[in-house]
C-alpha cells in the first residue's frame, strides 16, 4: 500500500497507517510542505467509510502518479511526498506501533515511543512507496467492502496483478476513529506488517532494550519476512 500504502496499496496502503487522531499519528518530523495540487488530492480522500477510504486514495494517487509520471521517474522521492499528503492522515501510525510493541510500549518513554513512531512510519513507507513510481490503475482492483457498516474493525481486500499475470492479495486492516476511517496494517499474501515487526522485536527488546531496537529501525533494518513480502508485489 512495495505497493501500500497504495497500495495503502497504501501502506493504505492507505496503509499505515496507526491511539488515533491524524495529528497523533503524524511523525514529529517536519513534513514537506504541501502543494495546492497536493492538497487537492488529500482532500479527494473520503475515509467516511472503509471500503472508499482505499479505494479514492488508490485513485488520487494514481491520477497523480498518471499525470507526472516522468517527473516522478526522475525524481523518486516524490512519491514518498505524494504518500506523505495523501495517506499519512489516513494511517493509525501510532496504533500500529502500539501493537507492535505490546507491553513495551507502556514502559517506554514519550521520547521512545515518538523516535519508534516515526522510524516504523519510515519503514512502511520504504518497503512500499518506492515502487509506486510505475504502478498504473490496471494493476490494482479493490473490492467492494461487504463488512457490517457499523462495525469499529474492517478489512479491505485488493488484489495486484503482477507483470507475469499473477495475483498477489494485498489487504489492508482499518479501524473507525473520531477523525473517520484509518489503515493499521497491510497483509500481503497473509503476512501481517504490524505482526511480522512484533514477532521480530518482542524478544529483543526484552534482551537488548527499547533504545537498541530503535536505533535498528531508525538505521532502516526490516523483518526478512517483509522484505520477502514486499517484494513479492513487484514485477
Amino acid at each position: 500500500m512495495r505497493q501500500l500504502m497504495l497500495v495503502m496499496t497504501i501502506g493504505l496502503s492507505l496503509g499505515v497507517p496507526l491511539a488515533g487522531a491524524a495529528a497523533a499519528a503524524s511523525p514529529p518530523a517536519a513534513a514537506p510542505a504541501v502543494s495546492g495540487a497536493a492538497t487537492d488530492l488529500a482532500a479527494s480522500v473520503d475515509a467516511s467509510g472503509p471500503g472508499q477510504l482505499v479505494q479514492t486514495a488508490a485513485t488520487a494517487m494514481l491520477k497523480d502518479l498518471d499525470a507526472h509520471r516522468s517527473d516522478y521517474r526522475a525524481n523518486p522521492a516524490k512519491v514518498h511526498e505524494l504518500v506523505d499528503q495523501v495517506l499519512l492522515p489516513h494511517f493509525d501510525t501510532e496504533y500500529s506501533a502500539r501493537l507492535v510493541l505490546g507491553k513495551h510500549w507502556t514502559a517506554a518513554s514519550d521520547t521512545q515511543r515518538q523516535r519508534f513512531i516515526k522510524a516504523f512510519y519510515k519503514s512502511l513507507l520504504n518497503n512500499y512507496g518506492d515502487a509506486l513510481v510505475d504502478f498504473t490503475a490496471d494493476r490494482l482492483k479493490v473490492f467492494p467492502y461487504t463488512g457490517d457498516a457499523n462495525a469499529s474493525f474492517a478489512t479491505v481486500r485488493t488484489q495486484v496483478r503482477k507483470s507475469d499475470g499473477s495475483q498477489v492479495a494485498v489487504n489492508y486492516s482499518l479501524r473507525r476513529t473520531d477523525q473517520g476511517w484509518k489503515a493499521w496494517d497491510v497483509v500481503i499474501e497473509g503476512i501481517s506488517y504490524v505482526k511480522s515487526f512484533r514477532d521480530d522485536f518482542s524478544s529483543e527488546i526484552d534482551q537488548k532494550g527499547l533504545d537498541e531496537v530503535i536505533a535498528r529501525l531508525e538505521a532502516g533494518d526490516t523483518p526478512g519476512t517483509i522484505k520477502g513480502a514486499a517484494a513479492g508485489t513487484k514485477g
